[in-house]
Order: C-alpha cells, then structure tokens, then sequence
C-alpha cells in the first residue's frame, strides 16, 4: 500500500509540474519531437498513412486537421480505458502535448529556428521491429480482382531452418496492403500432416467442410491487420517464440477488393535471438465460433471463456470484431476465485486492430480462465453496418462477424508444451 501511495504521489506531482505551453510553439522544437515520438511509425514514407509527417514542409498542410484529430483523440488511435490497466505501448497524447499541438495550429504554425530541431529519428527501412534476420516472401503473386469476395487463402513457406531457433521478433509485410484485410501466420512442424498434398510456395483454398479447414497447426508468429504498430526488438523484454528446425510457416491471406485488380507478394521477417530467452512467448483465444446477433440489436452481448494450460504472465491481449463490434472486456479468473478486470475496451473501431501490452505482466496460474466480453451494435444507428434487417453470423467476410479474443502469455522456456491451445467456451445474451 506504502508503495501504491508513493507512486500516486509521485504522478500526481508529474502532472502538476508538467512543463507549460510556451507562449510561442514553433515546430521545430515544440511539434517535431511530438511527431517523432508518437506519430512517426506509420506517418513516414512507405508506411500504412495516407501522408508523412516528417519534417515542417510535410506537416504544414496537414495542420488544421492535426489540430482536429487530437482535440477529438482520433489520433494517435487507443481505445483502452484509461482507469484499467497500463500498457507498454500507450500511444495516446499527454493533455501538454494535445495543448503544444493545438497552440502551433492556432498560432499560425511557426516553422521556428532549424537548430531548435531534434535529430531526424532513424527507421530500418521496410521494417519497424529492426533489421530482421531472416526474410521469407511468397515466391509468387497472388492475383486480386478489382470486385467481389475472395475466400482466406493459404500458403505453405518452408524455412529450410536446419536447427530450432528463438524468435524474438516478427513482422508480416504484404505487397499491397491496400487490398489486404489481415494475415495470420501459423507454424507447421515438422511431421505434421495438415495439408501435407499442398504444394510449398503455391496459393490454396482447403476443402470448404474439410475438418482441418483453417488447420490445426502449432502457433504462430504474429500477423498484420489494417493500423497494426510494430514495437521495435529493442522497446521490448528478452521473450521468444520456438521455430523448430524443418518448420513451415503457414500464411492465412484475406483479401479484400477495392475496385482496383492488383497482386500481392506478402512476406514475413524474423529476429532471432542471440541466446536463450527467458520466456517462452504463446498465444491463446477466448474466441466464440457460433453466434447470432439478431436484427436490430444495438447492445448485444457474446462472452467466451479459455482456460490456461500452465503458469503463466499474461503480457498482451487483442480484441478482434468486424463492422458490428462495439466494445470489449477482458477479465482473468484463478482457481483461487480471484478475479479482475485486466483490458476494457469502450469504443472498438474495426478500422484499427491493436494488440495491447501490458506495462507489468500479470500472473496466471494454471486453470486461470480468460473471460472474453463484447458488445455488437446490429442496428440502424450504426454507421458501418451493412445491413441492420438481418441476423449476423460467424463468417470470415466483414459482412458476417466474428468474436476473436487473442491474448499472449510467457512461460518459462523449459516448460513442456504439450498442447498449448486454450479450449474456449461461451454463448450470448
């Protein structure tokens, strides 16, 4: 308790004595550490933003709607409640940074003296993790029409890796993210016997009804969804995902078409580790696999439960939905009966998929259940909803929904995997 109180003290004076506004913002030392420390990552060259944010030339035409996007918190996005939790990777504005940006707008958007500048940051160019290791690209395009729907499509990428490695970092790039919804990777181990006919390299659609449709494969490294942030390998803690020497990482490609008939050659890049973590990164799901949300329903709620097969930290946690996903909750249950709410997110925006790292792990012993909670907006008032007469299922297609409740953990590395998928349960209202 001593400890909590001398770290509300100590926030508490933080805010108090946060340095004030200067009577004049320019952008050179007021503006630009702001842009580099919390926009820079996607507002660059190259990167998932419309336009750069570099330097003054390219943010001077942006400037009125700078100023709108951070007095109404659109930018940069994070939607989780401040009053739960605290993340790693919080990249919402301090209310001196929101006010300096606000003051530059409004007074007149001084460029100020080039010396009062910080140096330019430095990117690894293509990547956001670092420089990985490895890189493992489709060795061929995939054709994407400019109209209608393309089912998940899959590929099979061998590693050719020769002995186990730790991954300490990845990042999945595709071609043309302009068409592309989101990419799962999953491992194929050595042995396994998931589409064992599929050429290497070559795009399929497994069976449609085939019982490893999807695949039973053996976790994964990490994705990309549309507003995905990559933490650079340095920002994080000593924690690895075992590759097994002879593993195939497998792609899960949703395409979605724009009007435009393009391709796509996405690729993955890995970060190996030096030495042998300290933690062994795995994944889970509290995920519902039926549902029906009725017509017209603006407040519908789902739950899902998972429960964890060993002791456990859990470090991260991503909410997935689709155009009618309003909010989430998740909260953790130890077989003691204690119990606490550990991630709630008030107002889901399927434009943007985060994945929220905790700033302190949090135990969880074996048998802890992950209790997943989200609310769907099925009705009219609902801007995004494609068709609020109708009953909505689960389907792979941002028309249909989903209820998806990633989280990660870390177990010691020596800990036996025997089956490390969470077997989750659930139901609506």
């Amino acid at each position: 308790m001593r400890l909590r109180l001398i770290a509300l003290a100590l926030t508490t004076a933080t805010a108090i004595f946060a340095a004030p506004v200067p009577s004049t913002v320019t952008f050179n030392k007021d503006v630009l550490p702001i842009l580099q420390k919390r926009c820079q990552e996607c507002h660059r060259p190259g990167e998932v933003a419309p336009m750069a944010l570099m330097n003054y030339n390219d943010a001077r035409p942006w400037a009125k709607s700078i100023r709108q996007a951070v007095l109404t918190k659109k930018m940069p996005p994070w939607f989780a409640d401040p009053s739960v939790g605290h993340f790693a990777n919080d990249r919402s504005l301090s209310k001196n940074e929101i006010d300096t940006l606000v003051a530059w707008v409004e007074g007149g958007t001084k460029e100020g003296n080039a010396k009062d500048a910080p140096p330019s940051r430095e990117f690894v160019d293509g990547w956001n993790m670092g420089k990985p290791d490895m890189v493992i690209e489709m060795p061929n395009a995939f054709p994407v029409p400019a109209s209608g729907q393309v089912e998940y499509q899959y590929v099979i990428l061998p590693t050719h890796l020769k002995e186990d490695v730790w991954v300490l970092a990845s990042e999945v790039r595709p071609g043309d993210r302009s068409v592309m919804h989101h990419v799962i990777t999953s491992i194929r181990e050595p042995g396994s016997k998931w589409m064992a006919d599929q050429q290497p390299g070559v795009v399929f659609l497994p069976p449609r009804g085939a019982a490893n449709r999807g695949g039973v494969l053996d976790g994964g490294l990490g994705g990309y969804v549309p507003g995905q942030v990559i933490r650079p390998v340095s920002e994080g803690p000593h924690r690895a995902t075992l590759l097994k020497a002879g593993s195939d990482i497998v792609f899960q490609l949703h395409y979605t078409p724009n009007g435009k008939a393009t391709t796509d050659k996405t690729k993955i890049g890995l970060i190996f580790a030096k030495e042998p973590p300290k933690e062994r990164l795995m994944g889970g799901n509290s995920a519902l696999l039926r549902l029906a949300i009725p017509a017209g329903e603006s407040n519908y709620q789902l739950k899902a439960v998972s429960t964890v097969p060993y002791d456990s930290e859990l470090v991260s946690m991503m909410p997935h939905a689709h155009l009618r996903g309003k909010a989430f909750e998740y909260k953790i249950t130890r077989p003691d009966g204690s119990s606490e709410v550990v991630l709630r997110v008030p107002k889901y925006d399927f434009n943007w998929q985060l994945t929220y790292w905790l700033d302190a792990p949090i135990h969880m012993p074996k048998g802890t259940k992950v209790e997943l909670t989200a609310w769907y907006d099925n009705s009219a008032n609902n801007p995004y909803n494609p068709d609020p007469t109708k009953e909505v299922h689960w389907g792979e297609q941002t028309t249909e929904e989903m209820m998806m409740g990633y989280f990660n953990y870390v177990v010691d590395p020596g800990q036996e995997i025997k089956d490390g998928r969470t077997r989750a349960t659930g139901g609506g209202q």
